[in-house]
């Protein structure tokens, strides 16, 4: 499969996955699994294309591990960043004292006036280490990373959720907990 196939794959399946499966007549569960048969075929049909193998290619290849089989490959989900309503099943954790928030510079008197909000997505999403958070903030524009006191969120009763891809999730992040 090619670099470029791969890449328009990949936005096509988060597009699908994430936010709208009923543009190829796709069917998630509530937890937001499809059907791989299901899911190739309806992209077939939609013009897309893509065989199990090439599938199978991205997501074991995604350097931001997107996508997820279930252990027999029959079924398979977005990590995270849903703007549609599913349950990922995600069990609270304790995060790390500090993670990253990487956004673009547009976005910083925003945030820092109202916090980080999830938005149009279920949660919002942190970065472990700096380079990561620089990465995401890089596809927005001049990239700004923010530093995000979890330790002193969590003492105060904020539940954080670790995704299968290791990304940190919240429902929100108030101004008091963020610095540039």
């Amino acid at each position: 499969m090619n670099e470029q196939h791969k890449k328009k794959t990949s936005k096509f399946l988060s597009y699908v996955l994430r936010h709208h499966p009923e543009i190829i007549g796709l069917h998630l569960d509530e937890n937001g699994w499809a059907d791989v048969d299901e899911l190739i075929t309806k992209s077939t049909n939609d013009s897309q294309g893509f065989t199990f193998e090439e599938l199978d290619e991205i997501v074991q290849t995604n350097d931001k591990k997107r996508f997820i089989f279930n252990e027999d490959k029959t079924r398979i989900r977005a990590n995270q960043g849903h703007s549609i309503d599913i349950n990922l099943a995600l069990i609270p954790q304790q995060p790390p004292e500090f993670l990253y928030h990487g956004t673009a510079q547009r976005n910083i008197e925003s945030i820092l006036e109202k916090g980080i909000e999830k938005r149009n997505r279920q949660h919002v999403h942190l970065s472990q280490d700096i380079e990561t958070a620089t990465k995401v903030g890089m596809r927005h524009g001049k990239p700004i990373i923010l530093t995000i006191n979890t330790e002193k969120m969590f003492d105060d009763g904020i539940e954080f959720y670790l995704s299968e891809n290791n990304v940190w999730l919240t429902d929100f992040v108030d101004i008091k907990y963020i610095s540039q």
